[in-house]
Protein backbone atom coordinates (compact mmCIF):
# COMPACT_ATOMS: atom_id res chain seq x y z
CA UNK A 1 0.00 0.00 0.00
CA UNK A 2 1.71 3.56 -0.88
CA UNK A 3 1.09 5.63 1.44
CA UNK A 4 2.79 9.35 1.55
CA UNK A 5 3.61 9.57 5.56
CA UNK A 6 2.68 13.49 7.09
CA UNK A 7 5.90 14.54 7.79
CA UNK A 8 6.67 14.81 12.02
CA UNK A 9 3.10 13.40 13.07
CA UNK A 10 2.86 11.25 15.00
CA UNK A 11 0.56 7.89 14.89
CA UNK A 12 -0.41 7.09 18.41
CA UNK A 13 -2.42 3.44 17.97
CA UNK A 14 -3.94 1.92 21.21
CA UNK A 15 -6.15 -1.17 21.25
CA UNK A 16 -8.59 -1.12 24.31
CA UNK A 17 -10.79 -3.42 25.87
CA UNK A 18 -12.93 -2.67 29.18
CA UNK A 19 -10.26 -0.23 30.28
CA UNK A 20 -12.86 2.83 30.82
CA UNK A 21 -11.28 3.46 34.61
CA UNK A 22 -7.52 4.03 33.11
CA UNK A 23 -8.12 4.89 29.61
CA UNK A 24 -8.75 8.49 30.64
CA UNK A 25 -4.90 9.05 32.25
CA UNK A 26 -3.51 7.64 29.25
CA UNK A 27 -5.43 9.47 26.81
CA UNK A 28 -4.35 13.10 29.15
CA UNK A 29 -1.18 11.67 28.74
CA UNK A 30 -1.68 12.08 25.00
CA UNK A 31 -3.34 15.89 25.29
CA UNK A 32 -0.51 16.73 27.43
CA UNK A 33 2.58 16.06 25.26
CA UNK A 34 4.22 19.04 24.73
CA UNK A 35 4.55 17.82 21.07
CA UNK A 36 2.37 19.39 19.13
CA UNK A 37 1.36 16.93 15.44
CA UNK A 38 0.07 13.91 16.65
CA UNK A 39 -3.14 11.39 15.78
CA UNK A 40 -4.83 9.38 18.33
CA UNK A 41 -6.17 5.93 16.88
CA UNK A 42 -7.76 4.07 19.25
CA UNK A 43 -9.25 0.67 18.24
CA UNK A 44 -12.10 -1.14 20.74
CA UNK A 45 -11.33 -4.40 20.93
CA UNK A 46 -15.02 -5.23 21.58
CA UNK A 47 -15.30 -3.64 25.06
CA UNK A 48 -18.18 -4.89 27.08
CA UNK A 49 -18.17 -1.12 29.94
CA UNK A 50 -18.32 1.95 29.16
CA UNK A 51 -14.91 2.31 27.75
CA UNK A 52 -15.95 3.46 24.18
CA UNK A 53 -18.12 6.13 26.03
CA UNK A 54 -15.05 7.31 27.87
CA UNK A 55 -13.38 7.77 24.72
CA UNK A 56 -15.92 9.49 23.07
CA UNK A 57 -15.73 12.11 25.94
CA UNK A 58 -12.23 13.13 24.30
CA UNK A 59 -12.88 14.03 21.12
CA UNK A 60 -13.60 17.43 21.24
CA UNK A 61 -10.20 17.74 23.69
CA UNK A 62 -8.35 16.34 21.31
CA UNK A 63 -9.95 18.58 18.01
CA UNK A 64 -9.18 21.63 20.63
CA UNK A 65 -5.53 20.30 20.95
CA UNK A 66 -5.39 20.48 17.45
CA UNK A 67 -4.84 16.26 17.33
CA UNK A 68 -6.88 13.97 15.41
CA UNK A 69 -8.91 11.40 16.97
CA UNK A 70 -10.42 7.73 15.51
CA UNK A 71 -12.11 5.50 17.26
CA UNK A 72 -12.52 2.20 15.25
CA UNK A 73 -14.58 -0.63 16.62
CA UNK A 74 -14.27 -4.14 16.47
CA UNK A 75 -15.55 -7.66 17.35
CA UNK A 76 -13.72 -8.89 20.83
CA UNK A 77 -10.44 -10.86 19.46
CA UNK A 78 -7.23 -9.72 21.18
CA UNK A 79 -4.69 -6.86 20.87
CA UNK A 80 -2.89 -7.62 17.93
CA UNK A 81 -6.45 -8.55 15.94
CA UNK A 82 -7.21 -4.93 17.31
CA UNK A 83 -3.87 -3.64 16.13
CA UNK A 84 -4.15 -4.28 12.95
CA UNK A 85 -7.86 -2.82 12.72
CA UNK A 86 -5.43 0.45 13.65
CA UNK A 87 -2.69 0.30 11.46
CA UNK A 88 -4.45 1.02 8.16
CA UNK A 89 -5.10 4.28 9.53
CA UNK A 90 -1.94 5.60 10.48
CA UNK A 91 -0.32 8.48 8.86
CA UNK A 92 2.42 9.82 10.65
CA UNK A 93 6.01 9.70 10.18
CA UNK A 94 6.67 7.92 13.26
CA UNK A 95 4.49 5.91 14.91
CA UNK A 96 3.70 4.45 18.81
CA UNK A 97 1.61 1.81 20.67
CA UNK A 98 1.27 3.09 24.11
CA UNK A 99 -0.95 0.08 26.23
CA UNK A 100 -4.50 1.81 27.25
CA UNK A 101 -3.66 1.28 30.99
CA UNK A 102 -0.17 3.37 30.67
CA UNK A 103 0.94 7.13 30.40
CA UNK A 104 3.26 8.86 28.62
CA UNK A 105 5.54 11.08 30.19
CA UNK A 106 4.73 14.50 29.10
CA UNK A 107 8.23 15.20 27.12
CA UNK A 108 8.35 11.61 25.75
CA UNK A 109 7.10 11.88 22.05
CA UNK A 110 9.00 15.68 21.70
CA UNK A 111 12.48 14.09 23.47
CA UNK A 112 12.00 10.86 20.88
CA UNK A 113 11.22 12.56 18.02
CA UNK A 114 14.04 15.43 18.39
CA UNK A 115 16.60 12.37 18.49
CA UNK A 116 15.05 10.72 14.98
CA UNK A 117 15.71 14.17 13.84
CA UNK A 118 19.44 14.65 14.97
CA UNK A 119 20.05 11.16 14.28
CA UNK A 120 18.67 10.52 10.72
CA UNK A 121 20.30 7.45 10.32
CA UNK A 122 18.42 5.82 13.04
CA UNK A 123 14.86 4.62 11.88
CA UNK A 124 13.83 3.43 15.75
CA UNK A 125 14.24 4.54 19.25
CA UNK A 126 13.35 3.85 22.76
CA UNK A 127 13.04 5.42 26.07
CA UNK A 128 13.44 3.75 29.45
CA UNK A 129 10.50 3.44 31.81
CA UNK A 130 8.99 3.32 35.53
CA UNK A 131 6.49 1.09 36.93
CA UNK A 132 4.14 1.98 39.22
CA UNK A 133 0.69 0.09 41.44
CA UNK A 134 -2.39 0.93 39.84
CA UNK A 135 -3.98 1.03 43.09
CA UNK A 136 -1.82 3.97 44.92
CA UNK A 137 0.23 4.92 42.44
CA UNK A 138 3.47 4.46 44.39
CA UNK A 139 6.31 2.76 42.36
CA UNK A 140 6.44 -0.86 41.64
CA UNK A 141 9.57 -3.17 40.81
CA UNK A 142 10.44 -3.26 37.05
CA UNK A 143 8.69 -6.79 35.25
CA UNK A 144 11.55 -6.68 32.72
CA UNK A 145 15.49 -6.19 32.28
CA UNK A 146 17.09 -3.19 31.19
CA UNK A 147 19.93 -5.17 30.12
CA UNK A 148 22.71 -3.41 28.75
CA UNK A 149 21.30 -0.25 27.85
CA UNK A 150 24.21 0.92 25.12
CA UNK A 151 23.63 -1.58 22.92
CA UNK A 152 21.89 -1.52 19.15
CA UNK A 153 21.14 -4.56 17.94
CA UNK A 154 18.38 -5.89 20.36
CA UNK A 155 16.70 -8.70 18.43
CA UNK A 156 18.49 -11.55 20.31
CA UNK A 157 18.41 -9.70 23.17
CA UNK A 158 14.70 -9.00 23.31
CA UNK A 159 13.80 -12.60 22.16
CA UNK A 160 15.96 -14.14 24.90
CA UNK A 161 14.83 -11.90 27.74
CA UNK A 162 17.54 -10.09 28.53
CA UNK A 163 16.11 -6.46 27.66
CA UNK A 164 12.64 -4.96 27.84
CA UNK A 165 9.56 -5.54 25.42
CA UNK A 166 7.75 -2.62 27.26
CA UNK A 167 5.87 -1.18 24.16
CA UNK A 168 5.43 2.28 24.77
CA UNK A 169 8.83 3.33 25.63
CA UNK A 170 9.57 2.34 21.27
CA UNK A 171 9.31 5.21 18.67
CA UNK A 172 9.28 3.84 14.71
CA UNK A 173 9.32 5.24 11.62
CA UNK A 174 6.25 4.37 9.54
CA UNK A 175 7.87 3.58 6.32
CA UNK A 176 10.22 1.45 7.81
CA UNK A 177 7.80 -0.26 9.58
CA UNK A 178 5.47 -0.76 6.24
CA UNK A 179 8.27 -1.98 4.68
CA UNK A 180 7.88 -4.89 6.73
CA UNK A 181 4.80 -5.52 6.67
CA UNK A 182 3.12 -3.69 3.30
CA UNK A 183 -0.57 -4.95 3.86
CA UNK A 184 -0.37 -3.13 7.65
CA UNK A 185 -1.41 -6.49 9.14
CA UNK A 186 0.85 -8.19 11.60
CA UNK A 187 0.75 -11.84 12.67
CA UNK A 188 -2.17 -12.45 14.93
CA UNK A 189 -1.54 -14.49 17.81
CA UNK A 190 -3.38 -14.51 21.41
CA UNK A 191 -0.28 -13.06 23.10
CA UNK A 192 0.07 -9.85 22.68
CA UNK A 193 1.13 -7.53 19.57
CA UNK A 194 4.58 -6.41 20.61
CA UNK A 195 7.11 -9.56 19.46
CA UNK A 196 5.11 -9.07 16.03
CA UNK A 197 5.50 -5.08 16.21
CA UNK A 198 9.10 -5.21 17.18
CA UNK A 199 11.46 -8.02 16.71
CA UNK A 200 11.27 -7.97 12.72
CA UNK A 201 12.00 -4.25 13.24
CA UNK A 202 14.77 -5.13 15.55
CA UNK A 203 15.99 -7.50 13.09
CA UNK A 204 16.49 -4.85 10.10
CA UNK A 205 18.11 -1.94 12.07
CA UNK A 206 19.96 -0.64 15.25
CA UNK A 207 17.60 0.80 18.12
CA UNK A 208 19.04 3.36 20.80
CA UNK A 209 18.35 4.04 24.36
CA UNK A 210 17.08 7.38 25.87
CA UNK A 211 18.41 6.93 28.76
CA UNK A 212 15.11 8.57 30.27
CA UNK A 213 12.05 7.21 31.67
CA UNK A 214 9.27 8.66 29.44
CA UNK A 215 6.62 6.28 30.15
CA UNK A 216 4.75 4.76 32.99
CA UNK A 217 4.05 1.48 33.27
CA UNK A 218 0.57 0.84 35.53
CA UNK A 219 1.32 -2.67 36.82
CA UNK A 220 -2.67 -3.55 38.00
CA UNK A 221 -4.37 -7.51 39.08
CA UNK A 222 -6.52 -8.67 36.58
CA UNK A 223 -5.23 -7.19 33.28
CA UNK A 224 -4.84 -9.02 30.72
CA UNK A 225 -1.17 -9.79 30.61
CA UNK A 226 -0.80 -10.42 34.29
CA UNK A 227 -4.32 -12.49 34.96
CA UNK A 228 -3.58 -16.39 36.40
CA UNK A 229 -3.80 -18.51 33.39
CA UNK A 230 -4.81 -22.55 34.08
CA UNK A 231 -2.55 -25.11 33.09
CA UNK A 232 -4.44 -25.34 29.55
CA UNK A 233 -4.15 -21.63 28.63
CA UNK A 234 -0.39 -21.51 29.64
CA UNK A 235 0.31 -24.35 27.10
CA UNK A 236 -1.78 -22.97 24.37
CA UNK A 237 0.17 -19.59 25.06
CA UNK A 238 3.53 -21.12 25.26
CA UNK A 239 2.64 -23.04 21.76
CA UNK A 240 1.21 -19.29 20.30
CA UNK A 241 4.62 -18.32 21.10
CA UNK A 242 6.72 -20.71 19.35
CA UNK A 243 4.53 -20.27 16.32
CA UNK A 244 4.62 -16.48 16.33
CA UNK A 245 8.40 -16.75 16.31
CA UNK A 246 8.96 -18.86 13.48
CA UNK A 247 6.71 -16.82 11.77
CA UNK A 248 8.68 -14.19 12.32
CA UNK A 249 11.77 -15.89 11.54
CA UNK A 250 10.44 -16.50 8.18
CA UNK A 251 9.23 -12.23 7.90
CA UNK A 252 12.97 -12.15 8.85
CA UNK A 253 14.31 -14.62 6.56
CA UNK A 254 16.31 -16.20 8.83
CA UNK A 255 18.04 -19.09 7.47
CA UNK A 256 21.81 -19.01 8.99
CA UNK A 257 21.58 -22.72 11.39
CA UNK A 258 23.29 -20.96 14.29
CA UNK A 259 20.75 -18.72 13.85
CA UNK A 260 17.35 -21.59 13.92
CA UNK A 261 19.10 -23.51 16.51
CA UNK A 262 19.24 -20.85 18.55
CA UNK A 263 15.17 -20.32 17.98
CA UNK A 264 15.66 -23.74 18.76
CA UNK A 265 17.09 -23.31 22.23
CA UNK A 266 14.68 -20.89 23.02
CA UNK A 267 11.95 -22.80 22.55
CA UNK A 268 13.16 -25.75 24.50
CA UNK A 269 14.24 -23.45 27.37
CA UNK A 270 10.64 -21.83 27.85
CA UNK A 271 9.32 -25.88 27.47
CA UNK A 272 11.73 -26.81 30.29
CA UNK A 273 10.13 -23.89 32.49
CA UNK A 274 6.65 -24.90 31.61
CA UNK A 275 7.75 -28.27 32.70
CA UNK A 276 9.37 -27.38 36.09
CA UNK A 277 6.04 -25.11 36.60
CA UNK A 278 3.49 -28.22 36.12
CA UNK A 279 5.69 -30.52 37.53
CA UNK A 280 5.68 -33.02 34.24
CA UNK A 281 8.70 -35.14 34.34
CA UNK A 282 8.60 -36.69 30.81
CA UNK A 283 8.22 -33.26 29.55
CA UNK A 284 10.97 -32.31 32.20
CA UNK A 285 13.32 -34.98 30.85
CA UNK A 286 12.44 -34.33 27.49
CA UNK A 287 13.01 -30.57 27.50
CA UNK A 288 16.25 -30.44 29.25
CA UNK A 289 17.48 -33.35 26.96
CA UNK A 290 16.53 -31.34 24.05
CA UNK A 291 18.26 -28.25 25.42
CA UNK A 292 21.25 -29.84 26.29
CA UNK A 293 21.48 -30.96 22.70
CA UNK A 294 20.71 -27.55 20.86
CA UNK A 295 23.32 -25.96 22.76
CA UNK A 296 25.88 -27.87 21.49
CA UNK A 297 29.07 -29.47 22.56
CA UNK A 298 26.99 -32.08 25.13
CA UNK A 299 27.98 -36.21 23.94
CA UNK A 300 24.10 -37.69 24.00
CA UNK A 301 25.35 -39.73 26.94
CA UNK A 302 26.19 -36.55 29.13
CA UNK A 303 22.86 -35.08 28.13
CA UNK A 304 20.77 -37.94 28.77
CA UNK A 305 22.23 -38.48 31.92
CA UNK A 306 22.19 -34.98 33.29
CA UNK A 307 18.45 -34.81 32.67
CA UNK A 308 17.86 -38.29 34.49
CA UNK A 309 19.97 -37.02 37.41
CA UNK A 310 18.56 -33.94 37.79
CA UNK A 311 14.75 -34.81 37.61
CA UNK A 312 15.75 -37.90 40.05
CA UNK A 313 17.64 -36.11 42.28
CA UNK A 314 17.09 -36.08 46.58
CA UNK A 315 14.69 -32.87 47.27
Amino acid sequence: MACEFRKGLVSVVTPVYNCEAYLPKMLDSVLNQTYGQMEMILVDDGSTDRTVIAAEAYRDKFAARGFDFRIVRAEHRNASAALNRGLPYVTGEYLIWPDSDDILEPESVKRRVEFLEENPAYQCVRSTAYYFRAEDGTESEREEKSGDLAREDLFWEMLEGRTYVCCGCYMLKSERFFEIYPNRHIPEYDVGQNFQMLLPFLFFHKCPTIQEELYGVRCRRGSHSRRILSQEEDEGKYLNYEMLIDEIAQICGITEETDKKRILCWKMRRRYQLALKYGNKRRILKARYALYRCSGGCPLWRAATDAFRYLYRKK
